[in-house]
């Protein structure tokens, strides 16, 4: 007997899916022609029925019965998941994070066939210092929408006007509202393609003289940047450092015993790695291995993509409290509506080295340590790996996500690491 339930569920949501799967009218504009650089105005704006059709898939879940095991302290709680996408489908308002993003000034260009979105916020300030900060895997530019205030206006939140930033927030590609990268020069070596790509961003928004700044990928972009080393770049600052040496490297990868002679700081730090690696990389192999395998489920089903990036962030201690639900589903929901399973787990493919080996670095570094990130570099290993620290500071509280989490601690931890460099921007 035919379960009315399913068909009033189902029905709608084939028929949408079948108009709006291959749908990128999601903004505008869209397309250009071959050679342009322009920089061109954006805007978000998601179809209605593609947000029906969203929840229609979000009530029709079919969930896994419940695991049965008493030892949750390395299981998702299925209630939980549960809990978010009935908060999703039922009160989550997508319209007041579309909101969020077009309240600022978006823009596109074209880099090596790929359209690039990012915002471009101006400081009020005089002889603002530009920076570019780039978010990570499963983030997106909704992470560092906190910061924008304390950075480009200081004085608004207790800081001073000459510490004032203008501001470039790119969406790596394959993250965004706008076509997603192909071939083999975006897949090959990726990060030091996005990192190339901002160099030219910059060049084209008229920056001589500009700083870069991630954590998570946006850091390995970061890193990648400063080796490159293109004219203009003058400084980094990463929340997430590549500093482990050779021999602490070579003792993680055969999962021996740590080297001796480490210091108290450093053989936590390997601690923290050795647990990583054991224990935090499924995710990341998955994704390294078979993107496309992995992804089909994450394109087919909202609440396999939400349990996804759900798991991440829990993992990261960005817990209810620290993040609220309206805030990771814009995140989630933006995964969903642009379809980046898949592109985003392209990222970890084409790029296989350890992200944090020490890395050779002759521009200006600066760093933050936070105390939940995966591991609490040591200042000996960052000071003997970059050639020219200029700042370090481990802050009080913070974690992987810590521009989300403690936006005012970040703020002020990137205007104390930048000062040093302003006078050489004028």
């Amino acid at each position: 007997m035919k379960n009315p339930l399913f068909s009033f569920m189902i029905a709608p949501a084939l028929d949408l899916a079948a108009r709006i799967s291959d749908s990128t009218d999601l903004g505008d504009p869209k397309f250009t022609e071959a050679g342009d650089d322009s920089i061109r105005p954006f805007r978000i704006n998601v179809p209605d029925e593609l947000l029906t059709h969203l929840r229609l898939r979000l009530a029709a879940t079919r969930w896994p019965e419940a695991n049965g095991i008493s030892d949750q302290s390395r299981l998702m709680h299925l209630h939980e998941v549960q809990d978010l996408v009935h908060y999703w489908r039922t009160r989550y308002d997508w319209r007041k994070a579309e909101e969020k993003l077009n309240a600022w000034p978006q823009f596109t260009t074209t880099i090596d066939g790929v359209d690039i979105q990012f915002l471009q916020i101006r400081s009020r300030h005089p002889n603002a210092m530009p920076l570019i900060m780039t978010h990570g895997w499963p983030g997106s530019v909704f992470e560092l929408l906190r910061v924008v205030g304390p950075l480009t206006d200081p004085t608004a939140y207790g800081g001073r006007a000459e510490d004032a930033f203008d501001l470039v927030l790119p969406s790596l590609p394959g993250y965004s509202f706008l076509a997603k990268p192909q071939g083999i020069i975006w897949n090959s070596d990726h990060v030091a393609q996005i990192a190339s790509a901002w160099a030219e961003l910059m060049r084209r928004l008229g920056y001589k003289h500009y700083v870069s700044q991630g954590g998570d990928w946006g850091a390995i972009v970061s890193h990648t940047m400063a080796r490159q080393a293109p004219e203009g770049l003058l400084g980094i600052h990463v929340n997430m450092p590549a500093v482990v040496p050779k021999n602490v490297a070579e003792a993680l990868s055969r999962s021996g015993a740590a080297p001796s002679g480490l210091s108290d700081a450093e053989r936590t730090a390997f601690e923290q790695l050795d647990a990583f690696y054991k224990k935090g990389t499924g995710y990341s192999a998955m994704m390294m291995i078979r993107p496309e395998t992995l992804s089909y489920g994450l394109a087919d089903t909202p609440a396999g993509q939400a349990a996804w990036i759900y798991d991440k962030y829990a993992g990261c201690g960005a817990q209810k409290g620290v993040l609220a639900w309206d805030e990771m589903l814009d995140d989630v929901t933006l995964y969903w509506l642009t379809n980046s399973g898949t592109s985003s787990a392209r990222l970890y493919w084409g790029n296989l080295d350890n992200v944090f080996d020490a890395v050779n670095i002759s521009i200006p570094v600066a760093v933050t340590v936070f105390p939940g990130e995966i591991y609490c570099a040591p200042r000996s290993w960052a000071e003997r790996n970059y050639q020219k620290l200029i700042y370090f500071q481990e802050a009080e509280k913070g974690g992987h996500l810590a521009v989300w989490e403690q936006p005012e601690i970040f703020a002020s931890e990137i205007r104390a690491a930048f000062r040093s460099l302003r006078h050489l921007g004028h």
